[in-house]
């Protein structure tokens, strides 16, 4: 993922906030702060016809030296483009380099109702820990969110 992919990935993370099943985020950053949260070696597009289809993205899970194996996973889909396997092979990417990159632990945290994201994730060898109940309010309602987590069998 390069800067001038930016408006692309955030238009699709938009559209992720919309249906209100991929985040608690109710607005997209601008690049700057998006950037400055997500690490510069593990973050890729899917492009298809010359138009970004999709991103995925690892993020630090802390800043404390025991979690530097440790990284949250995003991945997102346009609408138009779900379903057609640009997910699965992202994460599959996503899963080489951050083993390139020294990460031991990938997680995840999926809404219940995103049943695509889940199954995309346990394909990929995540593995559901367990669910954070009433973790956080969303248009005012509380929500659950699945912890899933993906040990690296390289590392």
């Amino acid at each position: 993922m390069l800067p001038a992919d930016w408006p692309a990935v955030r238009a699709i993370y938009l559209e992720g906030i919309a249906t209100g099943n991929a985040t608690f985020e109710t607005e997209a950053p601008e690049w700057e702060r998006w950037d400055a949260a997500h690490r510069p070696d593990c973050r890729f597009v899917a492009v298809e016809n010359d138009a970004v289809v999709a991103f995925a993205a690892l993020s630090p899970v802390g800043v404390r030296r025991v979690y530097a194996g440790v990284a949250e996973v995003s991945v997102y889909v346009a609408a138009a483009a779900r379903g057609a396997g640009a997910g699965s092979a992202l994460l599959q990417e996503l899963i080489g380099a951050s083993e390139q990159a020294g990460i031991w632990t990938l997680q995840a945290g999926i809404f219940p109702e995103n049943e695509a994201s889940l199954r995309l994730h346990q394909r990929h060898g995540f593995r559901i820990l367990g669910t954070r109940e009433r973790i956080g309010r969303l248009a005012g309602i509380w929500r659950n969110v699945n912890l899933l987590e993906r040990r690296s069998p390289k590392l």
